[in-house]
């Protein structure tokens, strides 16, 4: 049942208006209720599917996530007691005279969410709002750096826009939580709050490697041999290096501090240039004479 197609359960298609989702959950709602089919296990199941995709078709906050993540992401996001919280259909029935009160009780034996009042119906007592989980993608630079990053939601069924502190340093997978941007309370209950997961893209300069930055630079024989200097990119601007005679190919150049900013405490990592030689595919024939030479002297 977790897993139903909410729309199919009330016979509509996706896209259906919140007075299409009414007349048609009424009427089901009716034709299945209990009370008309006393004993009949098979029509008490329909009710409860039918009672769960109203919960969510009819509440427009729940609506909207349901349309953006279908039925299996809803469902890592909402059990069934956030699916019934709030639910109340004690006005559609009260002309059919059919009570409320005991049937649900009874089918959902007080669990998904139904809370009793005083009086008809159901209410709901003080709830904290949903938490909403949502993924947010950020460069290279801006890992680094840290910054600010405009992010849009769903909530309600309206688009919303937060502007997202991105602290520096932060990795794939870090979450950053925004306390009470999440779904509204119930009951006066406090609002949920909004969790981020990072995905940090790639860069065609650097990689990562914890809080380390590799990036790789190529030189010719003759500079790995009589040592030379070097511009080489940096994410603080462009650093003049010294590369020492003699150097052999793989070696790291370390750049201490030019890393990423250590999460949670001072400091940071340091930036390692790696060193490639570059070896020539075609010689000319004045190169290859000295380079004869050279091989003949030991080189």
């Amino acid at each position: 049942m977790a897993q139903q197609d909410y729309y199919k359960s009330l016979g509509l298609s996706k896209g259906a208006s919140a007075d299409e989702i009414k007349k048609a959950y009424r009427k089901l709602a009716v034709k299945y209720h209990p009370d008309k089919n006393l004993g009949d296990k098979a029509a008490e199941e329909r009710f409860k599917e039918i009672n769960e995709a109203y919960a969510v078709l009819s509440d427009p906050q729940k609506k909207a996530q349901y349309d953006q993540f279908g039925s299996s992401g809803f469902h890592q996001r909402f059990s069934q007691e956030d699916i019934f919280r709030g639910f109340n259909v004690d006005d559609l029935f009260k002309d059919k005279g059919f009570g409320t009160d005991d049937i649900f009780s009874r089918i959902f034996g007080g669990a998904g969410g139904f809370q009793q009042r005083e009086g008809r119906g159901f209410g709901t007592r003080r709830q904290r709002g949903e938490d909403f989980e949502m993924e947010i993608k950020v460069t290279f630079l801006e890992a680094y750096h840290g910054g600010e990053k405009r992010v849009a939601f769903a909530k309600d069924g309206q688009r919303e826009e937060l502007m997202v502190k991105i602290p520096p340093g932060v990795g794939s997978g870090a979450r950053l939580r925004l306390k009470g941007k999440g779904g509204e309370g119930v009951g006066g209950g406090p609002a949920g709050d909004i969790y981020l997961t990072i995905t940090v893209g790639g860069d065609p300069q650097f990689t990562r490697e914890g809080d380390d930055i590799l990036t790789d630079h190529v030189i010719r024989f003759s500079e790995a041999a009589m040592g030379c200097s070097l511009d080489v990119p940096t994410p603080e601007g462009t650093k003049r290096i010294k590369v020492p005679a003699g150097i052999q190919p793989g070696t790291r150049i370390r750049l201490k501090g030019l890393g990423f900013s250590h999460m949670g405490s001072a400091g940071k990592g340091d930036l390692y240039v790696r060193i490639g030689v570059r070896v020539p595919e075609s010689l000319s024939a004045d190169q290859r004479r000295l380079l004869e030479e050279l091989a003949g002297k030991g080189l």
